[in-house]
């Protein structure tokens, strides 16, 4: 619960209470609108609620919920949204601000139409709308031009869906400008009109200010309405800041809004999403907030703005040099929802980090890379309890990521816990990843979990390699076994000779003249791969069973890759498998199959690296499951409801398996493995 420190709120700007008209938030972090992923056939069930209502007991001034809820039929659910455009919505908003309320948090929604950013096959197959008819590029959609009726209609959607979002209850809303129908009115790039509604900047605000007056005359003056504005399309757009300030103004002294939640850039493709509308690790802590503050101080309305903004520090600037009224920690909330709790209470060394590693964008949303519990939150807990039964002596094997998580849950449970790591340091899979040019942030994940460990009193032991005895003469009740892999490298013939991406990256082999990457998994260690060597100076050819690089990660990290490969002019041969090396001349033949043609090509390089994920270590396990009083089996339906686990003796330890030790997947799988195992001991 949120409990805050009195002293501290006095002296920090960003526990100050911020006005909006009637209402006051009681801070100024806020979540701004995202698609979670949670939703129930267009609406915010219990899943969807719970996943903010964590946010709001960590102390929250504002949640703003329902990224693109869609307010009419021919702006689909094309990426799992709302839809404003039923009553149907109205007990659920009733129910879901309640329990904000309750919380002492604010609720609001962002209601939208997608325009041309909607998708024509998608809903009920109705051709998309828009100003004009232009393409747009991320989602492929080239829109019918509206004429006056479907505008008329569309403004009547939206007073219709603001005002059931009234009456479920909510704060206030805002409405999406940036991207969407209303922003692809203001502007020049999307509007190409000649009438009342294209042309000059009076006339590409028409549209917008119809649909704030009828809202407006819809909810009366004592309802928060917005718009989440783009200030700046970027450098490649006409609509910059001095334009973006002016249609501002236009829209603030006609009433229309009561703030501005401003983002940069634009949506029209994924170089442009990943480089400058939502950016991620590699990028610069908080890279809009200077221009976000000259829209500010020109505009003179309550400006809210997330655009990673990670940290308290980014964040505190922010508020306290008057940038922003309301810092958007949208994905640091998904790392931690308890960050203003924890700042308020004096803890802020405990926030989990948010290292943008954008795993929340990816299709499994809303999960962050290292905190398994967020979207989980019917089935686990943020804050770990402590247990109710005896304090068990719990041994870890391994410090990567599974392991570090299942001593830190385990610690956290009350047990007494000591973490093994045959090497030097901990991290495991987490440190070679963390070697790129752009993924250093990674290291953030260990270096909290070790800060946790030494606050919970784990007992930590680095360069301890523990075999089947001196696990045993431990005497534990609780064994977790979190050794990892060994590098995969089954090609066929020639195996080996090729070198696995691990020896790359840790530098235990160096690499020059002509080299092959062979990518077997579409993940970060064979782009990782590429860099160094051609950082060494190698000529790199890169071969991929994928249609595209790195297709396994999300678009941003994809991006990152892509960017890096043209940066060095790396072709990626795509669709292409490895299937036999052989030494010819001091030189390696790499025989290559491509799985269009079924071509078989042959390549001389000096060097051939693969990547194929890696396979479990098991020997030790397999050693000690005929001392655990479980057999060393995790009962599979225990695992996923986080519950005890099964005995099937009633002597020795209880023996689980965590994360690669199991099979090659990422630090999420891996820490999930070691959430549900440990929070039931």
């Amino acid at each position: 619960m949120y409990q805050p420190d009195p002293a501290i709120v006095a002296k920090d700007p960003l526990l100050q209470p911020l006005t909006i008209r009637h209402l006051t938030i009681r801070n100024r972090i806020m979540s701004t609108s995202h698609a979670c992923g949670l939703e129930q056939n267009g609406m915010p069930d219990d899943a969807y609620q719970s996943y903010h209502e964590a946010k709001a007991k960590g102390g929250i001034g504002l949640s703003m919920f329902g990224g693109s809820s869609n307010v009419d039929i021919d702006s689909p659910n094309i990426f799992r949204q709302l839809n404003v455009g039923t009553d149907e919505i109205i007990p659920h908003l009733q129910r879901f601000a309640a329990r904000m309320h309750a919380q002492g948090a604010a609720l609001m929604c962002q209601i939208t139409h997608l325009g041309r950013r909607g998708d024509p096959y998608g809903g009920d197959r109705l051709p998309t709308i828009g100003p004009s008819p232009i393409r747009e590029t991320a989602h492929r959609s080239i829109p019918k031009e509206m004429d006056e009726h479907d505008i008329d209609r569309v403004v009547k959607a939206f007073a219709a869906a603001a005002l059931r979002c009234k009456e479920g209850g909510l704060d206030g809303i805002e409405t999406m400008a940036g991207g969407h129908l209303i922003g692809q009115f203001l502007s020049p790039d999307t509007n190409r009109r000649t009438d009342r509604f294209g042309g000059s900047l009076e006339n590409r605000c028409r549209f917008a200010l119809m649909v704030h007056e009828a809202i407006r005359k819809a909810v009366g003056d004592s309802f928060i309405l917005g718009m989440r504005f783009t200030i700046d399309e970027g450098p490649d757009s006409a609509l910059r800041l001095d334009e973006g300030i002016r249609i501002a103004r236009i829209l603030k002294d006609a009433g229309a809004v009561d703030f501005f939640n401003a983002i940069y850039g634009t949506m029209e493709n994924v170089p442009a999403l990943a480089k400058y509308n939502m950016p991620g690790m590699g990028t610069p802590l908080a890279p809009w907030v200077e221009p976000v503050g000259v829209f500010r101080r020109e505009v003179g309305l309550p400006v809210f703005h997330a655009a990673r903004i990670a940290d308290l520090a980014s964040a505190r600037y922010a508020v306290r040099e008057g940038k922003v009224d309301m810092a958007g920690m949208t994905r640091a909330q998904i790392a931690d929802p308890y960050i203003v709790a924890k700042l308020a209470s004096g803890r802020e060394d405990e926030i989990r980090p948010c290292v943008g590693a954008t795993h929340c964008q990816s299709q499994h949303r809303p999960s962050c890379l290292h905190n398994p519990v967020t979207g989980r939150e019917l089935s686990l807990k943020h804050v770990i309890p402590k247990t109710q039964g005896p304090v068990r002596k719990v041994v870890v094997i391994g410090g990567g990521p599974a392991g570090l998580e299942a001593a830190r849950v385990s610690a956290e449970r009350g047990h007494e816990v000591s973490l093994y790591e045959a090497a030097a340091e901990f991290g495991g899979q987490i440190l070679l990843g963390a070697t790129g040019s752009w993924r250093r942030d990674l290291k953030g994940i260990v270096e909290w979990r070790l800060a946790e460990l030494g606050r919970l009193g784990a007992s930590l032991h680095a360069n301890a390699y523990m075999d089947e005895h001196d696990i045993a003469e431990l005497e534990p009740d609780v064994v977790i076994m979190a050794t990892g892999g060994l590098p995969m490298v089954d090609i066929g013939d020639g195996a080996e000779l090729c070198i696995n991406t691990w020896d790359v990256l840790t530098g235990q082999v160096a690499l020059s003249g002509d080299v092959l990457i062979f990518d077997g998994t579409g993940r970060h260690p064979g782009p990782l791969a590429a860099e160094r060597a051609v950082e060494a100076g190698a000529r790199v050819s890169y071969v991929s069973i994928d249609a595209m690089i790195a297709e396994e990660l999300t678009y941003s990290e994809r991006i990152r890759w892509k960017q890096l490969f043209l940066k060095h002019g790396i072709q990626p041969i795509p669709e292409t498998r490895l299937v036999s090396v052989e030494r010819c001349d001091n030189r390696l033949a790499a025989r290559l199959l491509n799985d269009l043609s079924h071509e078989i090509t042959t390549v001389m390089v000096d060097h051939v690296v693969v990547e194929q994920g890696s396979i479990p270590m098991t020997e030790v396990y397999d050693q000690l499951r005929g001392r655990s009083n479980n057999e060393g089996v995790s009962d599979l339906e225990a695992t996923v409801n986080a519950a005890p686990q099964p005995r099937r003796s009633a002597e020795g330890f209880e023996l689980h398996r965590i994360g690669d030790a199991v099979a090659s997947r990422n630090i999420h799988s891996a820490m999930l493995d070691a959430l549900r195992i440990c929070s039931a001991l």
